[in-house]
This record gives C-alpha cells, sequence and structure tokens, in this order.
C-alpha cells in the first residue's frame, strides 16, 4: 500500500515512535533527527561521527531483511539508475516508510535537476500508483535548488510528492512518447510577459 501523506504527519509519526529503528537513505547532510542510522553514497562519517553512518558501496543494501521499522528515501528514487532493485530493497529491509519525490513541474524548473535527475515522477490517486517516466526537459529550468525550498514553503503541493508506504510499495515504469512535444523556452516566457505586461500599462 502506498499513499499520500505530509512530511508533518511523518515527523509526528516517527517522534511518537521513539523506541523504531529509522533509516535514512540517500540524505547527504540533511538527514532526519529521529534516524537511528544513515546511509549515503557519500563518506559523510565525519561529518555524522556522533551517529551512526554506513556508506553505500552497491546496488543492494547492506542491511538485514525487515532491519528497520521505518525507511526514508527523500529525493533519492530520482537518481537512481536501476530503480526496480531500489524499490524492491526498500521493501526487503523495512514493512514501511517515507518517499519524497519532486513533481514533473519542480523537476524541470531546477536548474541542478537537469542532469541529476534520470525519472520523472507522478502519483495515481485512485489506485494508488507511483508512476515512473524517463525524464523528459519540457522547458529550460529557471530555479536554483535554494529558490525552489523558497518556492516549496508556498507552492509545496504543486512541487513535492510526499508518500507514504506500508508493506508493499505499488508501482508502475511507463513509456511516453515525447517526440511530438514542444519544448517551453525561456525566451517564449518572457515575451509573453512582456507582451502582457506592456498591454496592462498601455490600458
Amino acid at each position: 500500500m502506498i499513499k499520500r501523506s505530509s512530511k508533518i504527519y511523518i515527523d509526528k509519526l516517527l517522534e511518537q515512535n521513539s523506541n523504531w529503528k529509522i533509516l535514512d537513505i540517500g540524505c547527504g547532510y540533511t538527514a532526519h533527527k529521529n534516524a537511528t542510522v544513515i546511509c549515503d553514497v557519500q563518506d559523510l562519517s565525519k561529518y555524522y561521527k556522533d551517529r551512526n553512518f554506513i556508506k553505500l558501496n552497491q546496488n543492494n543494501l547492506p542491511f538485514k531483511d525487515k532491519e528497520f521499522d521505518f525507511v526514508i528515501a527523500s529525493h533519492v528514487i530520482e537518481h537512481v539508475k536501476d530503480v526496480n532493485v531500489f524499490i524492491d530493497e526498500l521493501e526487503r529491509i523495512s514493512s514501511k516508510g517515507y518517499i519524497e519525490l519532486p513533481t514533473i513541474l519542480e523537476d524541470n524548473l531546477v536548474f541542478e535537476n537537469k542532469n541529476d535527475h534520470l525519472w520523472h515522477m507522478e502519483f495515481n490517486d485512485v489506485d494508488n500508483e507511483l508512476i515512473i517516466s524517463k525524464k523528459f526537459q519540457f522547458l529550460e529550468p529557471v530555479l536554483t535548488v535554494s529558490s525552489a525550498k523558497k518556492f516549496s514553503k508556498y507552492f509545496r503541493q504543486s512541487l513535492i510528492l510526499e508518500l507514504f508506504w506500508e508493506n508493499k510499495i505499488n508501482y508502475k515504469i511507463v513509456e511516453k512518447d515525447f517526440k511530438k512535444e514542444h519544448k517551453i523556452s525561456r525566451l517564449s516566457l518572457l515575451r509573453k510577459f512582456f507582451s502582457k505586461l506592456l498591454r496592462s500599462i498601455v490600458r
């Protein structure tokens, strides 16, 4: 089962279950405060010197079956080449968790996402299913990561997918044909903006 949730709800859930063994994977320098184990492809052992840090060196996660009560994968799946293996591994090492992902809009708006992300993410609310497709750049980016974080304060639901899963992560990888799609250029957006601005001034 996988469904929409919110980080606020997840934070409360983890606070209420302080005895849980919690893994935060791929978090970089922003590990969740309640994580008991932190795992990343970067060697951040010095940064997390007072916490249990494990460096990831392979596709298969270095943990036992159902070793954790909860696993957090925030802004990770869109980077992973073998997404099937990674999702299977999340299900193997835990019975539930939280997944945070960029929406297609956020993925297109941010400069850093253009080359770093491999997948687009959507959520089917009818079937409660994560829909994964190869990334397509519909428009040239206009925001930095720091700017996007400011935007997400007010437009979080438009920019971020917040998902809670238990027992199974229902997902589907789909092929999309983007050959007929026309990219939106920054120049065309600027032209329309100034055209509208001038018309409003003339009035």
